[in-house]
C-alpha cells in the first residue's frame, strides 16, 4: 500500500512541477513573414492603393489632346413632279415639239470621315491642382497600406501567442486530468484497504470530472487560436517558438514614444496628406470660375459615290470661354470643399489625440504585464513549494486528501495564470510597438521581401495609353 501511495506522489509532482513538454520551433518573425507575404486583407489593401495611383495618370490627361475619330455613310431617295409643258422649236432641219417637266428621281450615296483634335491651353489651373491632389491621395493611401499591414502583424502576432498559450493550458489540464486519475485510483485503493473514506473517493472522482471538463474547453480554445493563425497567416501552425518579445525597439520613455508615435505613425501622416489632398480640390473647384482657353482642329473628307464627287476640308479654331455665371454651381462647390478641408484639419486633432491615447494606453498595458508576470512567476513558484510541505504533511497525516487536491489546484492555476501573463507580456510590447507606428517588416527584420507601392506608381504615373496592367491583367 505504501508503494502505491508514494506512486500517486509522484505522478502528483510529475505533474505540478514540471513544465509541459512542448516543442517550438517555428519562430514569430517567421509567421509574420507569411502573413506580410500572404495575408488576404493586406493583398486587398495594395491592390487599392495601386489603383488609387492611377488617379494621378487621370488627372495628368488634362494636359494632354483629345482625338477623335468619325465616319458616316448613308444612302437618299428623293423623287420631284412637275407640270409638263410643251414647245415647238424650228431650226434648218424643220419645225418639232419638246417637252419638259415630269417626274425626276434622285438617289445619292453621301459619306465622309475625319479627325477632330482638342487641346487645353489653360483651365484655371484646374488640371494642375487635380494633379497635386492625386499625388496627395496616393501618399495617403500609402500610409493606410502601412496601417493595415501594422494591424495585420499585431493580429498575426496575437494569435501566434494565443496558440502557444492554449497549447500550454491544454497540456496543463492534461496532466492535471492525469493526476486526478491517479487519486481516484490510490484513494479506491486506500478506502479498500480502510486508509481513506468514501468522501476522500469522492472528493478525487469530483475534481477529476471538472477536469475533465476544463480539458474540454481548454482544447476547444485551442482549436480555436489555430483556425485564427491559419487565417491571419495563411497556414496552420507547426511547431512554434516562445519569442521574446519586441522591448528592446520600444523608446525608453513615454514622452518620447508620443513624439515617435506624431510624428511617424500612418494614421496621423495619412490625415495629414488627406488635408493636402482637400486643399487642392478646393484650388481646382475655384479655377471653375477662371477663363478656359483651348484649342480645336478638324480634317474631313465628304464624298456621293453616286456623282463621284468628294470635298475635302480643314480647321483650326481657337476658344475663349470666360465663366460669368454657372447658376450658383461652383460657388457651392467651392465652398463645400472649403468644409472638407477644416473636416480633415479636425480629423488631424483627432489622430494625433487618438494615437497619443494608444500610446499611453500600450505603455500602461506593457508595465501592467510586466508586473503581473513577474507577480504571477513569484506565485507560481510558491504555490510549487506549498504543494511539496502539503504532499509531506499528508504522509504524516496532519493533511487529508482535500489539502492536496485543492493545493495542486492552486498551483494549475498559478501555473494557468503564469502563461497568460507572459502572452499578455509580448502581445503588450508589440501593441506598443504599432502604437508608435514602428511594426513594420524594417523594424522586425522580417525576412521577406518588402512590398514597395513606389514600383507601380512609376510605371503607371506618365502612361498615355495601354489597357493592361503592369502585372499583365
Amino acid at each position: 500500500m505504501r508503494s502505491k501511495k508514494n506512486l500517486a506522489i509522484a505522478l502528483l509532482c510529475a505533474g505540478t512541477f514540471l513544465s509541459p513538454v512542448v516543442s517550438f520551433a517555428e519562430s514569430l518573425n517567421e509567421a509574420l513573414a507569411l502573413a506580410y507575404a500572404n495575408n488576404p486583407s493586406i493583398n486587398a489593401q495594395r491592390a487599392n492603393t495601386r489603383s488609387i495611383d492611377e488617379t494621378v495618370a487621370i488627372a495628368k490627361s488634362g494636359y494632354r489632346p483629345v482625338i477623335s475619330g468619325n465616319a458616316d455613310i448613308g444612302r437618299s431617295w428623293s423623287k420631284t413632279k412637275s407640270p409638263t409643258t410643251s414647245f415647238f422649236t424650228c431650226d434648218s432641219a424643220g419645225c418639232y415639239e419638246t417637252t419638259s417637266g415630269g417626274t425626276t428621281e434622285t438617289t445619292l450615296t453621301p459619306g465622309g470621315f475625319g479627325v477632330t483634335i482638342s487641346q487645353s491651353l489653360f483651365d484655371g489651373f484646374q488640371t494642375q491642382n487635380n494633379v497635386n491632389a492625386a499625388k496627395a491621395g496616393v501618399m495617403a493611401s500609402r500610409e493606410t497600406l502601412r496601417n493595415v499591414e501594422q494591424n495585420i502583424l499585431f493580429d498575426a502576432a496575437s494569435a501566434y501567442l494565443d496558440v502557444i498559450q492554449n497549447s500550454l493550458i491544454a497540456n496543463y489540464r492534461v496532466q492535471a486530468l492525469e493526476f486526478l486519475n491517479e487519486q481516484v485510483r490510490s484513494e479506491t485503493s486506500r478506502f479498500e484497504v480502510g486508509e481513506s473514506t468514501r468522501t476522500d473517493v469522492a472528493q478525487a472522482k469530483a475534481r477529476r470530472s471538472g477536469a475533465e471538463a476544463q480539458l474540454s474547453v481548454a482544447r476547444a480554445a485551442l482549436r480555436s487560436s489555430k483556425a485564427v493563425y491559419q487565417q491571419l497567416i495563411g497556414k496552420e501552425p507547426g511547431k512554434l517558438r516562445t519569442p521574446k518579445g519586441v522591448h528592446g525597439l520600444l523608446p525608453k520613455s513615454l514622452s518620447t514614444a508620443i513624439a515617435v508615435a506624431t510624428a511617424n505613425h500612418p494614421v496621423v501622416k495619412a490625415t495629414n496628406h488627406l488635408v493636402d489632398q482637400a486643399q487642392f480640390n478646393v484650388k481646382s473647384s475655384e479655377g471653375s470660375l477662371l477663363p478656359q482657353l483651348s484649342i480645336n482642329g478638324q480634317v474631313n473628307r465628304r464624298y456621293n459615290v453616286a456623282e463621284d464627287t468628294d470635298r475635302d476640308s480643314a480647321q483650326i479654331t481657337a476658344n475663349l470661354n470666360v465663366p460669368i455665371y454657372q447658376g450658383g454651381r461652383v460657388s457651392a462647390q467651392v465652398r463645400q470643399g472649403k468644409e472638407v478641408l477644416g473636416q480633415r484639419r479636425i480629423e488631424v486633432d483627432g489622430s494625433v489625440n487618438n494615437v497619443r491615447a494608444a500610446v499611453i494606453s500600450a505603455y500602461s498595458q506593457l508595465e501592467a504585464a510586466r508586473s503581473a508576470s513577474i507577480a504571477n512567476k513569484t506565485q507560481a513558484d510558491a504555490a510549487k513549494l506549498a504543494l511539496e510541505g502539503v504532499v509531506e504533511e499528508r504522509n504524516v497525516g496532519q493533511r487529508t486528501t482535500l489539502d492536496v487536491l485543492n493545493t495542486q489546484q492552486d498551483v494549475l492555476n498559478a501555473q494557468i495564470a503564469l502563461a497568460q501573463s507572459e502572452r499578455d507580456l509580448i502581445v503588450a510590447s508589440y501593441a506598443a510597438l504599432s502604437a508608435i507606428g514602428k511594426l513594420d517588416t524594417a523594424t522586425l527584420s522580417l525576412k521577406v521581401a518588402k512590398y514597395e507601392p513606389e514600383d507601380h506608381y512609376e510605371l503607371v504615373k506618365d502612361k498615355w495609353f495601354g489597357l493592361r496592367t503592369p502585372d499583365g491583367q
